[in-house]
């Protein structure tokens, strides 16, 4: 899932950055106010990670703009003040979760898992197609039972499949989900990425999942609604 990080401590920033990378999150920066806003409206994310100290528009001028043009991304807000005046502030603002600085890793990607959760429209727990389940807290993927083993990189790609089952999807779009502005893509990383998953989604399984919509990218179909 794609999340944009607005924080101005840029050594932090990085290493957060990295550290998220790691769990298979693709990350874009921002390092102002202005920029947080600016980018926060440009492109779609599934999280907004934001800091409260930053120059010029603070973190809750930021969060107040963002929902005041409809984005109902999640937020999370960070600040190395822990006033209670504080939260309630980012709170009202529009965000949806409040964690003070320092914190451990650990902490901060359990709570990105619970606001993914949150925000997705229809997801509760495990996302299903046919015999297909996947758990974003565990990290998770059963087909028919059976664990299939993924990398990151193919359970982000299969979570954002899920997440738009029966709906075709282009490759601009996976590549705006699974990569950061910053990467460089071959042009063929999409289809590489597909293959890989697909021969562990689909191969030895009766019923395929995974399929190519020529000329226009590719569809998670559920076989269940292809009956209706």
């Amino acid at each position: 899932m794609r999340i944009l990080l607005v924080e101005d401590n840029r050594r932090f920033s990085a290493t957060l950055t990295k550290s998220l990378k790691e769990k298979g999150y693709a990350v874009d920066t921002a390092y102002t106010g202005d920029e947080g806003i600016g980018t926060g409206l440009s492109l779609v994310y599934d999280l907004v990670i934001l800091d409260i100290m930053l120059p010029g528009k603070d973190g809750f001028e930021v969060c107040r703009a963002l929902r005041s043009e409809k984005v109902a991304t999640p937020i999370l807000m960070l600040t190395a003040r822990n006033d209670l005046e504080d939260r309630i502030c980012g709170l009202d603002t529009g965000a949806d979760d409040y964690l003070p600085k320092p914190f451990e890793l650990a902490e901060l990607l359990a709570r990105i898992r619970a606001l993914l959760r949150r925000g997705a429209v229809g997801a509760e727990g495990e996302l299903k197609v046919a015999d297909l389940a996947l758990d974003p807290a565990s990290h998770k993927v059963r087909r028919g039972g059976k664990l299939l083993d993924l990398t990151s990189r193919e359970f982000g790609l299969l979570e954002f499949l899920m997440r738009h089952a029966g709906q075709t999807v282009t490759r601009e779009l996976i590549e705006g989900h699974l990569w950061n502005q910053e990467d460089i893509i071959v042009s063929n990383a999409v289809d590489v990425y597909i293959r890989r998953l697909r021969s562990k989604l689909d191969d030895g399984f009766e019923v395929k999942l995974l399929e190519t919509v020529r000329g226009t990218g590719y569809r998670l179909r559920d076989p269940a609604e292809d009956r209706l």
